[in-house]
């Protein structure tokens, strides 16, 4: 059966949409400076750990799977040319880009002036380097560099298709992962520091999560071939018995944290654990395609990406609410109050800007302003 033919895969959207919550739980998850609350004690710390190690079941990575793999459904139906096709994910994804851009570098300075770091917010505002991190990066909030990477990912999508014809290719994440590690921690070895060793470093990551293009073009070819049940639901047993393995690999990541207090890099199995978890969440719900789904995940669904991208913006000014008002939470009531407030707080903002025509492209649920209203709607979301 065709990609057009079949229903809506409402199993994909219940996944972007435990994804999005997921990714709230993890920025709620840290101090007000983004660290694992370094001058509490292990016990305060334990709270907000755990909270990090069942929320990375999610991540960014998770999005980039999304991305690409709905880049696979668009491209099998399309079947648009090299120039045409990334003409389209520039204004889908760049346009949008330059507009938060522009915003997270100066809404940084609310909770700088309530923290007390403006100075060092201005001063990076006046200064071209800055802003070429900005541009080319996504430095300007810790979650934008989420655009650029996935577009200088579309780069490679006639690579990728090989996954979509031979699902073997899939196989091959694990390897540029592995790639990814170890020229990574070369590049940091190397006479380099600023832009240009961040440069090279999102050079590398672009070279390994061309991994999850190869896994995202396989998983898209499976499933438009056609899963039987029964092979769904093996699927969804191994898929859960590898994420369970992948969390086992991360825990001595988070017992670190919670000794140190310190988030730390991922080294070992923390590694593979991290980076390999999205793909089998991602299995886990295919295995799961034939339950009977609520259609409510799609009318969710369509909100996810602008709940990831103004998520940060929430916890902000929560943040500066607490902080002003000297409330005295622990850890763990801080994270739990912060993720009780951020989430419906955000999903509420972006239904909202999603009803406003001069702002709902921003979040991809609407047309550019200037396009003409016969052109085709960004849909950022379903990128």
């Amino acid at each position: 059966m065709s990609a057009q033919a079949r229903p809506r895969m409402v199993w994909f959207d219940a996944n972007r949409v435990c994804a999005a919550i997921g990714v709230v739980l993890i920025h709620c998850t840290a101090d007000f400076a983004g660290g694992a609350f370094p001058k509490a004690t292990a016990e305060d710390r334990l709270g907000p750990v755990i909270g990090r190690a069942i929320a990375e079941f999610s991540g960014s990575e998770m999005f980039f799977l999304f991305s690409l793999f709905l880049l696979a459904f668009k491209l099998d139906r399309r079947r648009p040319g090299y120039g045409a096709a990334l003409g389209d994910q520039a204004r889908r994804l760049l346009v949008p880009f330059a507009f938060w851009l522009v915003f997270y570098a100066l809404f940084r300075l609310v909770k700088a002036q309530e923290f007390g770091y403006a100075p060092a917010i201005w001063a990076q505002l006046g200064q071209w380097q800055s802003w070429a991190g900005y541009a080319l990066l996504g430095n300007a909030q810790y979650h934008l560099h989420f655009l650029p990477t996935l577009f200088l990912l579309v780069l490679f999508f006639p690579v990728m298709r090989l996954g979509q014809r031979y699902p073997l290719f899939g196989l091959l994440l694990p390897v540029t992962l592995g790639v990814m590690q170890g020229v990574q921690g070369w590049i940091w070895t190397l006479p380099v520091e600023g832009l240009a060793r961040e440069m090279l470093l999102r050079g590398a990551k672009v070279m390994g999560y061309v991994g999850y293009g190869f896994a995202a073009f396989a998983i898209f070819g499976l499933w438009k071939d056609g899963l039987p049940r029964g092979e769904s639901r093996l699927l969804r047993r191994g898929a859960i018995f590898l994420a369970a393995t992948a969390f086992l690999a991360t825990l001595p990541h988070f017992w670190a944290a919670l000794q140190s207090g310190s988030w730390g890099g991922r080294e070992g199995g923390g590694f593979w654990g991290h980076y390999l978890m999205p793909l089998a969440i991602f299995a886990i719900f295919l295995g799961a395609q034939y339950a009977d789904w609520s259609p409510r995940w799609s009318r969710l669904a369509k909100y996810t990406f602008g709940i990831y991208l103004m998520h940060p913006l929430v916890i902000d000014l929560f943040d500066v609410a607490v902080h002003a008002a000297g409330l005295p939470l622990s850890p763990t009531a801080l994270v739990a109050a912060r993720f009780a407030f951020a989430l419906p707080a955000t999903a509420a903002l972006a239904v909202l800007t999603g009803r406003i025509p001069a702002l709902a492209w921003t979040i991809g649920l609407g047309p550019l302003p200037w396009a003409p209203r016969a052109a085709a709607r960004p849909r950022l979301a379903e990128v």
